[in-house]
């Protein structure tokens, strides 16, 4: 079930966008450059925590707590054992022996698609073409129905329950007393199986007259759940077990804290099973290497997101003749990417330079001669056809 709307945009009210476009690309150019510099210089800061943090750390029996080692960075593995059971107090259901617990629970419902295709017309303006669709999912997060384009037939009732995780406040690693959360956050995840006792106290719970029914895993609030109904929902638990894990952090008293470095960063290192120290700052380094790379790409697309919209104005007053328009859109893009090309790599390169000179220029090298390369072809593919326009 889908429905058609077409909108037209004129030439004047598009200029208008282009204008307002300017001003949120400069906003978002400034935004970049800013993400981009504060990333580098997490990522020196993160760097030089880890090195210190391994030249110091030092490796510990988990079986007894030593005053020597007071606030020192320490290296300890072992069995995990929780303090207490993480419990559903709305559901009453509980996983004796884990780390978390964690509620999942899902609403069918009425959701929305829309696919939009604009095409220029003549004189500048725009014609767009959005269809909506509408079809019955499990989605965990309610989709809000007022705000559908067509509401009329596709109401999506209030979700009376949504997903939540329960965690023991502390585990004990041998003698030292970690947070349950952290302990939580290396477990194994398996389905904590559900009995027709569990069944009564869900009804009860929910307040509702549907069948409450269960598989011996998912809780089903339905009349079929074969055939299910808008508002009908799937409940289920997951139960989060740590056997070993390994943890270098500083040593407070008989627990493990968040240990400051020399330049202020927090370190707290762990890991499922038993690693070595060395194993887990490698392990550190290279997220700290990956997280680095992810913000870079985001960066750039964000960079050369606000160089197209600070262009755009351009192509939209070529647009009174569509063929013209597309020649300066294509146009606008290529000098988008060479500015995004060489400011990039510069603020980069800048952050970078008090730390690795080398690395710097080595940067700033491959981002210009990228974007040489790119307007050297452009301007090659320009010359024949500027000497066919000659003859």
């Amino acid at each position: 079930m889908s429905f058609t709307e077409t909108t037209r945009t004129s030439w004047f009210a598009r200029l208008k966008n282009g204008v307002v476009g300017i001003f949120i690309g400069l906003i978002l150019v400034f935004g970049m450059i800013w993400l981009l510099a504060w990333n580098e210089g997490r990522s020196v800061k993160t760097y030089r925590a880890l090195v210190e943090g391994a030249g110091a750390v030092v490796d510990v029996d988990s079986g007894a707590v030593e005053a020597g080692n007071e606030g020192k960075l320490v290296h300890i593995a072992g069995r995990i054992d929780p303090v207490g059971t993480p419990t559903d107090s709305l559901l009453e259901v509980s996983a004796n022996g884990a780390a978390g617990l964690r509620r999942s629970v899902e609403m069918y419902q009425w959701v929305e698609e829309k696919k939009s295709e604009t095409r220029k017309t003549l004189g500048g303006g725009e014609e767009t073409v959005t269809t909506y669709s509408y079809a019955k999912e499990w989605r965990s997060d309610r989709a809000d129905s007022a705000d559908f384009r067509d509401g009329n037939g596709h109401q999506n009732p209030e979700m009376p329950l949504s997903s939540e995780r329960f965690t023991v406040e502390r585990a004990m690693l041998g003698a030292f007393s970690v947070d349950g959360r952290a302990v939580a956050d290396l477990g194994r995840d398996s389905p904590v199986k559900m009995a027709d006792a569990d069944l009564q106290r869900v009804a009860d719970a929910l307040d509702t007259n549907r069948p409450v029914k269960t598989d011996g895993q998912t809780i089903f609030v339905s009349a079929d759940r074969q055939n299910p109904a808008v508002g009908d929902l799937r409940i289920g638990f997951t139960r989060e077990d740590t056997e070993t894990a390994s943890f270098v952090a500083a040593q407070k008293g008989g627990s493990l804290a968040p240990y400051r470095t020399s330049n202020g960063r927090d370190l707290f290192l762990s890991s499922a099973g038993i690693a070595s120290a060395a194993e887990m700052f490698d392990a550190a380094q290279s997220e700290n290497t990956l997280i680095t790379w992810l913000v870079r790409v985001g960066g750039l697309i964000g960079l050369f997101i606000g160089f197209t919209l600070m262009l755009s104005l351009i192509s939209i007053i070529a647009d009174v003749i569509p063929v013209l328009g597309s020649v300066v859109a294509f146009g606008t893009g290529i000098i988008a990417a060479i500015l995004t090309l060489i400011i990039g790599p510069l603020v980069i390169a800048i952050a970078w330079f008090a730390y690795r000179p080398l690395l710097s220029l080595a940067i700033v090298a491959v981002g210009a001669l990228v974007a040489f390369g790119i307007g050297y072809l452009r301007a090659g593919k320009a010359k024949p056809l500027a000497a066919g326009v000659t003859a």
